[in-house]
């Protein structure tokens, strides 16, 4: 859909082209060899081993999360304000969990050690 905006004598066109088949389902692909790559990784010993699993799945996660809502969610063409929103949520998110993640780690409590473990 297209908006024209009449400013003075001049129209303005707002809208913007999306991208075509193709490319969704070139974008498709891409997410199916990320998910693919993500699960290989799981299986490799060596990213359990060095402690480099939950943050290179977490990369992988934050890039199909990117491409999701930039292509599928068209917020890539989009009017900027959309995409701050959205970071904005994204970041404040990471924060949070990585705040609850020190937290956890530097003040140990019991109980909580008990639930993430399955005791009782």
């Amino acid at each position: 859909m297209s908006q024209h905006v009449l400013h003075g004598n001049e129209q303005i066109d707002h809208s913007h082209s999306h991208p075509s088949e193709s490319t969704y389902i070139r974008i498709a692909l891409i997410l199916a060899a990320i998910t693919t790559l993500e699960v290989v990784i799981y299986y490799v010993q060596w990213f359990h081993d060095s402690g480099a699993l939950v943050p290179t799945l977490a990369v992988m996660s934050a890039i199909k999360f990117a491409t999701v809502v930039g292509y599928f969610m068209h917020l890539k063409f989009d009017d900027a304000r959309f995409r701050y929103v959205f970071l904005f949520g994204l970041v404040l998110a990471i924060s949070i969990v990585t705040a609850l993640v020190v937290l956890m780690r530097t003040h140990q409590i019991e109980y909580a050690l008990r639930m993430i473990s399955g005791a009782n």
